[in-house]
């Protein structure tokens, strides 16, 4: 059995994989935010298990001791999205925290995941930092971007992992791995992030946790009802009169109304539909009656927060238990803070085979 510390833990992206796996046990989880250290209890047997709520205040004497720590260390001080401030942010400072556990415990074993925008930081010198820290602590290190949509899940999402071993016959049991990518994500309206719009025959675009729910940071999808109906700038004259049913006028009714959805308050329900400007940057804008309505056939819609979570890799029984007891909102965020099971799962069968093969 393979004994896990599940550090900066998240829901449990690394848990559910290691999990799904086999041969794995955590011996304990940190996690500071409250609501994803709930989301983590509620779909994890965490009985007896060592639970910190703060990175920087682990006591590792009263940690047991592990043969492998995980860690998807908090990634915007590193990413291209934010203002890459590295060391500089008190959450890129979380690193050292990781290196001050792994120096007192002296695990076998490190698994930890990042943004690529870790390796070319401050021009490379934050990685050398890191690799640096790692090396005085007698860690081989070696690493890999791998991205999501190679791994069973329709999302494409890049992201750096980092294994690191005090044995020197782990060397390239665990890196590279290789899958072949059969979809690709597919863009249908250009522009800033939040007003692409992509067709949901492809991949989709990669989570971000921030801000919760809107375009911006789960992707907007055009939803067709006849696949020779084009995206324009504009909406198609709609007919939404409930006994007009489905014709052989493809155009005309690829964007039928099953439901009304009404985004202002001041507007009223009618049999016939208002003038509806489906302009992709005004889907959800503040323009009252203009952009008042989305189409329930044929329109431009968001993730749902189940859809998130599913792309996370996370199995339905999973996903219920959280839905449960949080918000849309913070679902949201947690998918886009996790790491994505399948990946995970990947990664740990490989972390397995070589533990074995060198226990021989």
């Amino acid at each position: 059995m393979i004994t896990f510390f599940d550090m900066f833990a998240g829901i449990g992206g690394f848990r559910a994989g290691l999990e799904r796996v086999g041969g794995f046990k955590c011996v304990g989880y940190c996690e500071i935010d409250p609501h994803a250290a709930k989301s983590y209890r509620v779909i994890f047997n965490t009985k007896g298990e060592h639970y910190y709520n703060d990175a920087t205040t682990i006591d590792t004497r009263t940690l047991p001791n592990f043969d492998l720590l995980t860690a998807g260390f908090p990634c915007q001080a590193f990413s291209i999205a934010g203002k890459r401030q590295g060391f500089d942010d008190t959450r890129g400072t979380l690193f050292f925290d990781i290196a001050r556990v792994v120096a007192e415990k002296r695990p076998k074993y490190i698994l930890l995941e990042n943004v690529p925008g870790l390796l070319n930081h401050d021009r490379g010198k934050t990685y050398k930092t890191i690799l640096g820290t790692l090396s005085q602590l007698g860690y081989h290190v070696e690493w890999q971007v791998l991205n999501s949509k190679d791994f069973g899940v329709p999302q494409s999402r890049r992201r750096l992992y980092i294994i690191g071993y005090t044995d020197d016959r782990c060397s390239g049991k665990v890196f590279p791995i290789r899958r072949a990518s059969t979809n690709n994500l597919k863009q249908l309206i250009g522009g800033a992030q939040g007003y692409r719009v992509y067709d949901t025959d492809g991949l989709s675009a990669t989570l971000i946790s921030n801000g919760g729910g809107v375009g911006a940071k789960t992707g907007l999808y055009f939803v067709g009802m006849c696949k020779q109906s084009k995206v324009t700038q504009n909406a198609r004259a709609i007919i939404s009169r409930y006994n007009a049913g489905i014709t052989n006028h493809k155009d005309l009714n690829s964007g039928v109304l099953e439901v009304f959805i009404d985004l202002c308050e001041q507007s009223k329900t009618t049999q016939h539909a208002r003038t509806i400007t489906a302009n992709y940057r005004n889907v959800m804008s503040n323009f009252g009656r203009k952009s008042s309505g989305l189409l329930q056939n044929g329109r431009i819609r968001r993730l749902t927060p189940r859809e998130c979570l599913r792309l996370q890799g996370f199995e339905e029984t999973q996903i219920d238990k959280i839905l449960t007891i949080t918000s849309d909102h913070q679902a949201y965020r947690q998918a886009g803070n996790a790491v994505t099971v399948n990946v995970i799962t990947a990664i740990g069968q490989k972390i397995k085979e070589m533990v074995i093969l060198n226990d021989r």
